[in-house]
């Protein structure tokens, strides 16, 4: 850590900042964590305040890090920076956290589980605190390599409950990252008189007034530019350019006159990342440099000191360090530092150097460099591996393999969600005479990165030009491109649906994009006979879902759901596998909750098995999505914790769908229509059509449960609208609802006649219920009331079977049939309220006061007084699970899940793990 003259002694004009400090530390010592972000430009202090915590932090154990422009893209360099004086604590970690660890900081073999990164790390600094409170320095965070960065802001938002306090330091201006959600604190400059006051106890000169009133004016409160800028003269028009350059050329010009040898140690310290004396001392006397003499003349400079490691005085002084050499000289220094560098110990570092040692292409140093990103990808480390691709495309002299290996870096900078610099890339090859393979290659990146990009839609375009070229080449994956097109186009929004539209006008630029994708997968078949027989000769596919969606388009449901059972009963259930967005989606097509249990089941199982972040996520949405259709909605709340401490370990946004389902379910008006609101700016910022037809679902539901018919009947027409698969046909039952309710005859029947076709192609219980009550709305016949409640009686799908209750009750109700009214109603009502659904279950109990009965008000649910992530642990602990148990689940630490056992203890008025047992509503999780 640096220590600047300034920050001996009292800081001037730091009070705030210092009492924030000192706040923090003061916490970790009484055994509370907390975490705070020093933001500001260049010089401006940031470090000063970093060396007053350590200075401070008596009783502390202080560790430290900092970011590097030149390992920005090498995989948990500073965390393994950071943690290198606790490791010794490693081996009281369980074994997949210490495994995970020795693999991402490599002292082992194998490919890290980046889902455990992060919580191996909290339980190492968390065992390292146990003997000593802790405080974590990590300064240029701006330069953190990704891995690290994802890793420390996990550790940031989760030490509270340990005695672990953590301090950034970021310069601004600063790419947005993770740490932009942490607790800050922006350094200004200092005022105009602690300017004054600075320089007045720093130089040892008397400044003429005016030279110091020049200084201070263009130094704008920063104290580095105070201390660094020329004071010689007065007369110089003012210099406007920012304040770090003109620092830079301060110690530029510091360089100047050093000689030969002096420099050349400069430029080779300032090439070297590590600061690592083994490495400079070594590559130093390759060059037969006198080192105690250019030694002590580069010390004297006061940019860089040299003991254990090589500390400049600022970055900005590594950055003219090695700006002030000449081009030559930097090879140089990277030609002897990549031969002093054990190409066992450190194989990355060295081709890195190897690579910026070059005058020019070298194919050996190419292929180095490509087995070095192998090596970051399977530690994790995409970034890395990107910029390794990257630069030894630039370095491959043979054409085809340079196109490879940025067709390779594009994947990986798609895999690193830089979207924007894969799409530069891939513009670099454009016109490098690729071969048909190759074109295939770039148009389906081209579908990713538009897939990924905001606001854009050409995706699934790409996608099918992708298909189509690989028709001939690799028959099955075209069709695996086909595939993706569709699930693509089920996400990125259209005009219409595919339920809506005629095959025949497929090539018309009007068909939605989902529909291109069904006819150019039926049209186009590998035309090389002897392609032909291989592919039909090969191991059986998948049951062909895009002939079921293809017949589903064009012939309606009675014709595809055979096709479509066939697809989900498919061969060991690879549907489940290859495609699991769209066989949850299918399933709900089908009205057939067992199937779509099924799915998720598997999604669970296959997940937590394979760690999976994607598949596990998936898995519990629709495990929430599945709960909150069924009423369970302490089920639904549970899983939606858990999915969202899984986003948050692996730095993904949460998914939202099922929290619209979950809400609608609900029925709490003013919440509900505020996450309405955030989601659809979401949904229309990425232009996500999926997710803009769920919100309007939501608000179809939610809007007939308070009894706001004309809103349910607007957004259920949008809803419908849409075409999408499951939402669409969910949507009709709301849409019949809310016309009759408005007098809204052929909307009813309309809605009512799509509802039924699909209903009954799908054969399930539960679908023909639905569609009987609606029927009921419509026709006013008892009968149809009466086969709604039966259908529904068995169905999982509990605020269905409520409602049909529900609605046969009104229907009596406003026949005058009191008595007969009051035990459907009264089912009802416990049935609504029983499962905290509030909208309908006042509804329910309107009607039932309205037959002169008062309902009975329900008891409180546990989910009313907990947080999601309390109940969630709350139903955890309920089943017999450890504290260690709950915190890998939920990727904190045992210690937080004790805090939050205590808050739940106090809302429940109870004292002990045994006593959560016999709550009623916390059931298996």
């Amino acid at each position: 850590m640096r220590t600047y003259a300034y920050s001996r002694g009292s800081l001037l004009g730091r009070q705030h900042e210092i009492r924030r400090i000192d706040e923090l530390t003061g916490a970790v010592r009484a055994g509370l964590g907390g975490v705070l972000v020093l933001r500001g430009e260049a010089g401006i202090g940031k470090s000063a305040l970093l060396d007053h915590a350590r200075q401070a932090a008596s009783g502390l154990r202080v560790i430290d890090a900092s970011g590097s422009q030149y390992e920005a893209e090498l995989p948990f360099a500073a965390l393994h920076q950071l943690c290198l004086p606790v490791l010794g604590h490693l081996d009281e970690l369980p074994a997949q956290h210490r495994d995970a660890l020795r693999v991402a900081f490599g002292l082992a073999t194998g490919t890290p589980d980046a889902f455990r990164i992060g919580l191996a790390t909290l339980g190492l600094l968390a065992a390292a605190a146990r003997e000593r409170p802790l405080l974590c320095l990590v300064d240029d965070a701006q330069w953190l390599d990704a891995a690290s960065s994802k890793a420390l802001t996990f550790l940031a938002r989760r030490v509270a409950a340990e005695p672990v306090a953590m301090m950034f330091g970021v310069r601004l201006p600063s790419v947005p990252g993770e740490l932009d959600e942490l607790p800050s604190l922006t350094v200004e400059g200092l005022s105009d008189a602690d300017a004054r006051a600075l320089l007045a106890a720093q130089s040892h000169e008397t400044l003429d007034e005016q030279v110091r009133d020049r200084i201070v004016a263009e130094a704008r409160g920063n104290p580095l530019a105070l201390l660094s800028l020329p004071r010689a003269g007065g007369f110089a028009p003012p210099d406007t350019s920012p304040v770090s350059a003109r620092v830079e050329r301060g110690f530029e010009a510091k360089l100047a006159d050093l000689r030969t040898e002096a420099r050349m140690l400069l430029t080779i310290a300032s090439a070297d990342p590590t600061g690592d004396p083994g490495l400079l001392w070594p590559a130093a006397q390759r060059l037969e440099i006198d080192l105690p003499t250019a030694g002590a003349e580069a010390t004297a400079t006061g940019l860089v000191e040299f003991g254990t490691r090589v500390r400049f005085f600022h970055p900005l002084a590594r950055t003219a360090a090695y700006q002030a050499a000449e081009v030559s000289e930097r090879r140089l220094a990277h030609r002897v530092l990549a031969e002093v560098t054990d190409p066992v110990v450190d194989p990355d570092r060295r081709a890195w150097h190897r690579a910026q040692a070059g005058p020019g292409p070298d194919d050996d140093v190419a292929a180095e460099l490509e087995r070095s990103a192998s090596r970051a990808r399977a530690r994790g480390g995409v970034v890395a591996a990107a910029a390794f691709l990257e630069r030894a495309a630039d370095l491959s002299l043979d054409t085809a393999k340079r196109i490879e290996r940025t067709l390779a870096a594009v994947r990986a900078q798609l895999d690193a969600g830089a979207a924007d610099r894969a799409a530069e890339l891939l513009a670099t090859v454009e016109s490098s005479g690729l071969d048909e393979f190759q074109h295939a290659e770039a148009d389906l990146l081209r579908g990713q990165v538009s897939f990924v990009r905001a606001g854009n839609g050409d995706g699934p375009g790409f996608m099918l030009r992708a298909a189509r070229r690989f028709a001939v080449l690799d028959p099955e994956r075209s069709r695996d491109c086909y595939l993706e097109a569709l699930e693509m186009s089920l996400l990125v929004g259209r005009a219409s649906g595919v339920m809506d539209m005629v095959l025949d006008a497929a090539q018309s630029s009007s068909v939605p994009r989902d529909l291109q994708a069904l006819d150019a997968a039926q049209s186009s078949a590998p035309r090389d006979p002897d392609v032909l027989d291989a592919a039909q000769s090969s191991a059986p596919r998948d049951p062909d879902v895009l002939d079921a969606l293809t017949v589903l388009a064009t012939q309606g449901h009675r014709a595809a759901v055979p096709l479509i059972r066939d697809v989900l009963d498919g061969a060991d259930g690879a549907m489940w596998t290859r495609c699991p967005a769209l066989a949850v989606i299918l399933a709900a097509e089908l009205w057939d909750p067992q199937a779509h249990a099924m799915i998720i089941e598997w999604l669970m199982k296959n997940g937590r098995e394979s760690g999976s972040p994607l598949v596990l996520r998936l898995g519990l949405a629709q495990a929430a999505s599945g709960a909150a259709l069924s009423g369970d909605l302490d089920r639904a709340m549970a899983a939606i914790a858990e999915e969202e401490a899984i986003a948050d370990a692996t730095g993904g946004p949460p998914i939202m769908y099922h929290r619209l389902q979950l809400a609608a379910m609900r029925g709490r008006g003013q919440e509900a229509f505020e996450l309405f609101e955030s989601a659809t700016a979401a949904a229309t910022a990425q232009g996500a059509g999926q997710l803009v037809a769920n919100v309007h679902w939501a608000a179809a539901v939610l809007n007939n449960g308070l009894g706001d018919y004309q809103a349910a009947l607007a957004a259920a027409r949008q809803a419908a609208g849409l075409g999408d698969l499951f939402i669409a046909g969910f949507s009709l039952p709301e849409l019949v609802e809310a016309a009759v309710r408005c007098d809204e005859h052929d909307a009813a029947v309309a809605a009512l006649a799509s509802l039924t076709e699909r209903t009954e192609a799908a054969g399930t219980a539960t679908g023909l219920g639905i569609a009987a009550y609606a029927r009921g709305l419509v026709t006013g016949a008892e009968d149809d009331y009466r086969e709604a409640i039966d259908h529904l009686a068995d169905s999982p799908l509990l605020p269905y079977r409520a409602r049909a209750h529900l609605l046969y009750g009104e229907w009596l109700r406003r026949a005058g049939r009191r008595r007969d009214c009051r035990p459907h109603l009264r089912t009802a009502h416990e049935l609504l309220s029983g499962a905290g659904l509030e909208a309908f279950a006042r509804r329910a109990a309107d009607e039932l006061r309205a037959t002169g009965e008062t309902a009975r008000s329900r008891s409180g649910h546990t989910r009313d007084q907990l947080t999601m992530q309390e109940l969630h642990i709350a139903r955890l602990v309920a089943t017999g699970a450890t504290s260690s148990e709950v915190a890998g689940r939920l990727f904190i630490s045992p210690r937080t899940v004790d805090a939050h056992l205590r808050n739940i203890f106090r809302k429940l008025g109870i004292n002990s793990r045994r006593q959560l047992r016999d709550q009623p509503d916390l059931g298996s999780t």
